[in-house]
């Protein structure tokens, strides 16, 4: 059945903006709720974190899976929001990166586009997606910027991946490189395990990184990398390197946003740094409200609408006389009978 109650606007004190709903009831002219207004930021563009690495700023970047995440990531004023193919194991329950589809990246694309709009916005190409041909990479990757709203894709691989990097980019596509551990692969790589802990494991990484950067990858992710190779890969290149496990002398640093906030508990890598435990906070918090619900202290007084008793009263005698009216037919019906 199609609505027609016209919308209205609920405001969020936390989120700092309006959501729509096709209806809600209508509150009281008292009530409190009130909006909490945002700095607008500046567009994180390519030219923005070119300057940032030539002045050597560090670049932040952070996960994001779906519209809060991003939301947060555009309020924390993080330079980079990373639509990461770790959403398959955080958000979808998946046990590795490898069964998450296209469409399911682009559903999740979509969604944190939509609350993070001023951080720069890369999306990871899903595993077998891009790896047959280069052409299947550009095809994919400008599906990703028509249909998902990102800026610019990421893709793992170093030297093997140049083509494909060269190819994407021809055609507009600005491409994150990601070398060191690489997810995808993880199974080939014998699991998740450091990578360039032997001088021959050091010197590919440095050539995979100097082969992305003449590809034309604009930055490239280091993750699971000694920090004195990382340090000096950074220092060999001309783009922006992007550390996650990878020590402090990279151009800049990315984490899972469910470790940083400790939202996921199956495993917590090494190098996450854990800001807070939201899973336990949360997870206190449902249990409070299971529990007020078994012993009917909610909802209370405040998390309910008035009526006015005048309209009450007559509601009450409207139903009395429905009710005796009934009775009474009853009693007609059996005294026929």
């Amino acid at each position: 059945m199609v609505r027609t109650v016209p919308t209205q606007s609920i405001a969020l004190p936390f989120l700092g903006l309006s959501r729509q709903y096709s209806s809600r009831p209508v509150d009281t002219p008292g009530s409190t709720s009130a909006g909490v207004a945002i700095a607008r930021r500046s567009k994180v563009t390519i030219k923005s974190l070119q300057r940032m690495y030539k002045h050597g700023e560090p670049i932040s970047m952070m996960t994001a899976q779906d519209y809060p995440s991003g939301l947060m990531i555009e309020q924390a004023g993080i330079d980079v929001c990373l639509v990461g193919d770790s959403l398959a194991m955080v958000a979808l329950g998946y046990e590795s990166t490898n069964p998450l589809t296209v469409e399911e990246m682009l559903h999740h694309s979509r969604a944190v586009a939509r609350g993070s709009k001023a951080p720069f916005l890369v999306v990871d190409l899903p595993y077998g997606s891009y790896e047959m041909s280069p052409e299947d990479a550009v095809r994919v990757s400008l599906r990703f910027l028509k249909e998902g709203n990102a800026e610019a894709v990421k893709l793992e691989g170093g030297k093997e991946m140049a083509e494909t990097i060269r190819r994407i980019t021809s055609v507009g596509v600005p491409v994150l490189a990601h070398i060191g551990l690489t997810p995808q692969r993880q199974s080939a790589l014998g699991g998740f395990r450091v990578q360039g802990k032997t001088a021959k494991q050091a010197r590919q990484l440095l050539d995979d990184a100097l082969a992305v950067q003449e590809a034309g990858a604009f930055a490239v992710v280091l993750e699971a990398v000694p920090a004195e190779i990382a340090g000096y890969i950074t220092q060999q290149l001309r783009i922006p390197t992007i550390g996650i496990g990878a020590g402090v002398d990279c151009s800049g640093q990315v984490l899972v946003q469910n470790d940083a906030l400790g939202l996921f508990d199956r495993f917590v890598p090494k190098f996450t740094k854990q800001y807070c435990n939201l899973n336990q906070i949360m997870t206190k918090a449902l249990k409070e409200f299971h529990n007020d619900v078994k012993t009917r202290t909610f909802p209370a007084v405040q998390n309910t609408y008035p009526i006015d008793p005048q309209q009450l009263e007559k509601f009450w005698q409207s139903e009395n006389a429905r009710n005796q009216a009934q009775e009474e037919g009853k009693k007609s019906a059996h005294v026929h009978a």
